[in-house]
C-alpha cells in the first residue's frame, strides 16, 4: 500500500461491495463486535444511566451518581477478570422483544448497602431477605433500561423473572457462546467510596440490539463506497459546500424557482429558524414499569386474608380435637393481613356481604413493609 496501488486481496473486497475499511478490524470484531459497534452500545447504555441512577436513589433514598460505562468483549473465562471476589449476580434474561442472556454483578459490600437502605437496617446479612431486595432493585434497573432499548429498536422489550444469588467472581454465569459483553459502570451512593457496576450480555442479544437500531437509514449509508459520494452541480465530487447553493443550476434543470430561496440567495440563508423545544427533566421512577405493565394485566394471582397465626408443640397438635379453641396472635378487632401469593400487601376490616365473608381493605403496605415481609 506504500505506492498507492491496492492489493489483490483489497481489489476483491471492492468487487463485492465490502467498501476499503482495511485495517478497522481488532480483536472485539474477531469475538463479534467492530470497535464502532463496541462505541455505538456504549452510547446506548449512556442513555439509560441518568433513568436507571434516578430509580436507584429513589428505592434506597440516597444519592446515587452512575456514570457512562466502559464496553468490553472478553471471552467466557474472563468474564471475572478484574472484578471484586464477591459478588451478587442479579440474572435477569430477555424473553421477549430480543433474545440473550443478561445479568448485574454488584459487589458485596455494595449490595450490602443497598439491602440495608432498601429494608431500613444496618449491617444486614446477604440472606434471602436482602437477596431479594436487591432483586426487586436489579428488576428496576432492568425494566428501565429494556424500555429505551424498546424505543431505540422498535420493539417491545421484556424480560424474564429475575435469579439472584452470591457468588464468588469464578463462578459467573456466562451466556453461552464464544464472547460475552461486559460493561462496567463507575458508581457512587452517597459519600461512599466509589465502586462498579457491572453488566453481562451474551454477544447475540448486543448484535441483535445494534442490528435493530441501525436502522435502514443507517444501514444504506454503511453500505456506501468511498467512491459514491453525492455531485453538486458546477462544484468538486463530494463537495457540498460552495459559498451560494443558489447557485445549483436548479433553475436550468426545469425546477422553477423554489419556494421560500431567494433567486441569488443561498439557501440556508433563507432557512426557518426556530429554537429547539426540549423535554422536561423530570426523573420517572417507573419508566420501566409502565413500559410493560399492561402485557400482565390478565394474570391471575393468588390473594389469601390471614387472621392471624400461632405455634404449638407437636403433642398439642396431636391431641386437638372438636370444640378445641386456638388463641391467635392478633386482637379481637384488629386488622387482618391481605396476602398475594403469599406476600402481605395490604391490611383490612372483616365484613359480611350477604352470606359471605369480605375484606374492606383499609391500609396499603408500604414498599419498605413488603421488603422486610420476605424474611
Amino acid at each position: 500500500m506504500s505506492d498507492g496501488s491496492l492489493s489483490q486481496d483489497e481489489i476483491d473486497a471492492l468487487l463485492q461491495g465490502g467498501g476499503m475499511d482495511f485495517g478497522a478490524a481488532d480483536s472485539g470484531a474477531d469475538q463479534g463486535l467492530s470497535p464502532q459497534e463496541r462505541n455505538r452500545f456504549a452510547e446506548l447504555l449512556g442513555g439509560i444511566v441518568g433513568p436507571q441512577a434516578s430509580n436507584l436513589s429513589g428505592m434506597i433514598d440516597e444519592n446515587v451518581d452512575l456514570k457512562a460505562p466502559t464496553v468490553e468483549v472478553l471471552s467466557p473465562g474472563e468474564a471475572g477478570s478484574g472484578l471484586p471476589d464477591r459478588l451478587v449476580e442479579i440474572k435477569i434474561d430477555y424473553s421477549d422483544g430480543i433474545s440473550g442472556e443478561h445479568s448485574y454483578l454488584i459487589p458485596e459490600d455494595i449490595a450490602v448497602q443497598i439491602a440495608g437502605k432498601m429494608m431500613g437496617q444496618e449491617g444486614v446479612e446477604l440472606n434471602e431477605a436482602a437477596l431479594s431486595a436487591i432483586e426487586e432493585a436489579g428488576n428496576t434497573l432492568a425494566g428501565s433500561a429494556a424500555t429505551v432499548i424498546g424505543d431505540s429498536i422498535g420493539k417491545t422489550v421484556m424480560n424474564a423473572p429475575g435469579d439472584t444469588k452470591l457468588i464468588d467472581s469464578s463462578d459467573i454465569r456466562v451466556p453461552a457462546g464464544s464472547s460475552l459483553v461486559r460493561a462496567s459502570y463507575p458508581l457512587v451512593i452517597d459519600d461512599t467510596p466509589p465502586s462498579y457496576l457491572y453488566e453481562i450480555f451474551s454477544i447475540g442479544a448486543v448484535q441483535e440490539i445494534l442490528g435493530a437500531s441501525a436502522g435502514p437509514a443507517q444501514s444504506a449509508n454503511a453500505g456506501m463506497n468511498m467512491n459514491q459520494q453525492p455531485q453538486v452541480q458546477g462544484g468538486a465530487p463530494g463537495a457540498m459546500g460552495g459559498t451560494n447553493m443558489g447557485n445549483m443550476g436548479m433553475n436550468n434543470m426545469g425546477m422553477g424557482a423554489m419556494p421560500g430561496y431567494g433567486g441569488g440567495q443561498g439557501m440556508y440563508n433563507q432557512a426557518n429558524v426556530q429554537p429547539v423545544q426540549f423535554p422536561p427533566l423530570n426523573p420517572q421512577m417507573v419508566s420501566g414499569e409502565q413500559g410493560n405493565i399492561g402485557l400482565l394485566m390478565d394474570v391471575y394471582m393468588e390473594m389469601t386474608v390471614e387472621l392471624g397465626r400461632t405455634k404449638r408443640l407437636i403433642k398439642d397438635i396431636l391431641g386437638m380435637g372438636e370444640g378445641t379453641i386456638i388463641e391467635l396472635d392478633k386482637l379481637a378487632g384488629e386488622p387482618v393481613d391481605i396476602l398475594v401469593n403469599h406476600k402481605l400487601i395490604a391490611k383490612g376490616e372483616v365484613v359480611v356481604i350477604d352470606e359471605n365473608f369480605g375484606v374492606r381493605v383499609t391500609e396499603i403496605v408500604s414498599p419498605m413493609d413488603r421488603v422486610e415481609g420476605f424474611s
